[in-house]
């Protein structure tokens, strides 16, 4: 029996969600395939998904994380092949459209076509900026400035990241090795910046300018 989508979602979303099919997915499953082709759009209800690209060798650069309300897959209204591939990052319920589904939705609907084209403006900003942040920042900026992003500010005036950040995740997403990521954060922890507490990661104070 499906799960119905969230009620703290937007009445958008929720109208757009009305028109595929539920599916579950287990973690790490692969929903899009780079390079394919594809007709179907994914409209995340809960859980996470990852979009990513990679090369011959396996390598992967992480180009964000998409949560419920967010829409994935469609670049492919165009009818293009799929830019990235995308996976879930945790057990995550889509409601899954064809493409013609999404066109004529779109053509029904003018102010949700609109909020479309806003996302993706959105998204190429955010494209932009990680390809400007990969280009003329060193790692440790590149990886100072994601940890500063996702640490969240607590009731005691600290700062920490309660999600699981594993040094391959943080090297895919900001474009280095896992090797690089692991000398980096040990440097940092021995330094009293920042601190490990039940998988937490605790950012002690402001951290360095410069490595």
């Amino acid at each position: 029996m499906p799960t119905p989508a969230p009620p703290e979602l937007p009445p958008a979303v929720l109208k757009l969600a009305a028109l595929g099919v539920q599916r579950r997915y287990r973690t790490h499953t692969l929903l899009i395939q780079e390079g394919d082709a594809g007709d179907t759009i994914f409209v995340v209800l809960s859980g996470r998904l990852r979009a990513y690209v990679s090369d011959a060798r396996g390598r992967e650069i992480t180009l964000g994380y998409h949560g419920p309300g967010d829409y994935v897959g469609e670049m492919s209204l165009d009818g293009g092949q799929r830019s990235a591939s995308v996976q879930a990052a945790e057990p995550t319920v889509c409601a899954v459209l064809t493409r013609e589904t999404m066109l004529r939705h779109l053509a029904r609907d003018p102010e949700f076509a609109l909020e479309l084209v806003v996302r993706l403006i959105r998204r190429a900003r955010l494209a932009t900026e990680s390809t400007r942040s990969i280009a003329l920042l060193d790692v440790y900026s590149r990886l100072k400035r994601l940890l500063e992003e996702r640490a969240q500010m607590q009731p005691d005036g600290g700062r920490c990241i309660a999600e699981r950040l594993t040094h391959q995740a943080i090297a895919s997403e900001i474009g280095c090795s896992r090797e690089m990521v692991s000398r980096l954060m040990k440097d940092l922890e021995e330094g009293g910046y920042i601190a490990v507490d039940r998988r937490m990661l605790i950012l002690v104070g402001d951290l360095p300018a410069r490595w």
